[in-house]
C-alpha cells in the first residue's frame, strides 16, 4: 500500500469516528486534511487501545508498543509497510513541523485512564486535559501553520484543554458507568457529590448538587474557550475556519449541558448533523470576512 491509499484510509477512520471534527476538517485545503487525518486515526488508536479490551497490563503493554511505532523502522517512513496510518502519518511528519513527542503525552494521559487514575485538584485534572487534548491542539497548530509559533502554541493547548472538559462533562454518566471519575474530587466535595450510581446506573446525589456541579464546571470550560479562540487571528483563513467549526460545534455542546445538566446526566448529548453543518457555515462564513 501506498501514502495514497494511507491518507484515504485515515479520512474513512476521521469520517466514521470523528464526527464533530470531521465538520471542521471539510474547510481545510487537500494536503492539510489529509495531514490532520492521519494524525487523529493515530490518536484514535491510541485512544481505542486505552479503552479497549484485556486487562490493564496487556493495554499498558500495547500503549508501549504503540509509543515505539512512533519512531517507525525504515520500512514504514519509506511507506513499506501494511500499517497504513502510520505511513501516514510519517509522510504528514515529512511535509509539515508536527511535534511528533506531543504523542507521547497523549500516551501518558491514556495510561492514566488505564490505571483508573482520578484528580484531587482542577491543576491535576488540568494537566491530564494537556496530556489528551492539549498535545492534539498543539499537533493540529503543526499542520496549520502560524508566523508566530510562540504565541500561538498555549493558545492551541488551552483550546484542547476546552474541548476535553467538554467531553468530561458529556460523559460523566457513561465515565462513572466504566469506574472512571474525572471531575476534581475537591469540586465534589464543595458541592455535596459523590457521583455514586443505583442499580439502575442513576446518579444518587441530589440533582440540584449535580447542577450546580456540572454548571461551575461548565463556567471553567467556556474559560478556557476564550482563551483557546484568541488562536484564530494567528491562522490562515481556512485553518482558521476549521478551527471555528470545531470550537463551535464543542461550545454549542457545552451550551446544551449547561442548560439542562440532569439530561445531560442520563443521556450522551450531541449535536444533530444540521446543527454541526449549520457552525462550520457560520465559521466558514466568518473566516471569509
Amino acid at each position: 500500500m501506498g501514502v495514497p491509499e494511507a491518507y484515504q484510509h485515515c479520512e474513512q477512520i476521521m469520517r466514521k469516528q470523528a464526527r464533530n471534527f470531521s465538520y471542521g476538517l471539510r474547510l481545510l485545503p487537500t494536503p492539510k486534511r489529509r495531514a490532520l487525518s492521519a494524525v487523529y486515526a493515530f490518536a484514535r488508536r491510541i485512544d481505542d487501545i486505552a479503552d479497549g479490551e484485556g486487562t490493564a497490563g496487556q493495554r499498558l503493554a500495547r500503549l508501549t508498543v504503540a509509543r515505539e511505532a512512533l519512531d517507525g523502522p525504515p520500512g514504514i517512513r519509506d511507506g513499506n509497510s501494511d500499517d497504513l496510518v502510520l505511513i501516514a502519518l510519517h509522510d504528514a511528519a515529512r511535509r509539515y513541523p508536527l511535534p511528533i513527542a506531543a504523542f507521547g503525552e497523549l500516551i501518558d494521559g491514556c495510561a492514566a485512564d488505564v490505571r483508573g487514575t482520578t484528580y484531587a485538584r482542577f491543576d491535576e485534572l488540568l494537566s491530564y486535559c494537556r496530556c489528551v487534548a492539549g498535545s492534539i491542539g498543539r499537533l493540529s497548530l503543526g499542520v496549520f501553520g502560524t508566523d508566530d509559533p510562540e504565541g500561538a502554541t498555549p493558545l492551541a493547548d488551552a483550546l484542547g484543554v476546552a474541548l476535553q472538559i467538554t467531553n468530561i462533562l458529556r460523559d460523566v454518566r457513561e465515565d462513572r458507568l466504566a469506574g472512571r471519575i474525572y471531575l476534581p474530587i475537591e469540586d465534589l466535595e464543595r458541592f455535596g457529590c459523590t457521583l455514586s450510581l443505583d442499580g439502575a446506573g442513576r446518579f444518587t446525589d441530589p440533582p440540584h448538587r449535580l447542577a450546580t456541579l456540572i454548571r461551575y464546571e461548565a463556567v471553567r470550560a467556556r474559560e478556557w474557550f476564550a482563551d483557546g479562540m484568541r488562536l484564530l487571528p494567528a491562522l490562515d483563513t481556512r485553518s482558521a475556519a476549521c478551527t471555528a467549526a470545531m470550537a463551535g460545534i464543542y461550545r454549542c455542546l457545552l451550551d446544551r449541558i449547561a442548560a439542562d445538566p440532569a439530561v445531560a446526566l442520563s443521556v450522551r448529548l450531541s449535536l444533530p448533523p444540521w446543527a454541526k453543518a449549520m457552525v462550520a457555515a457560520r465559521a466558514l462564513a466568518g473566516a471569509g470576512r
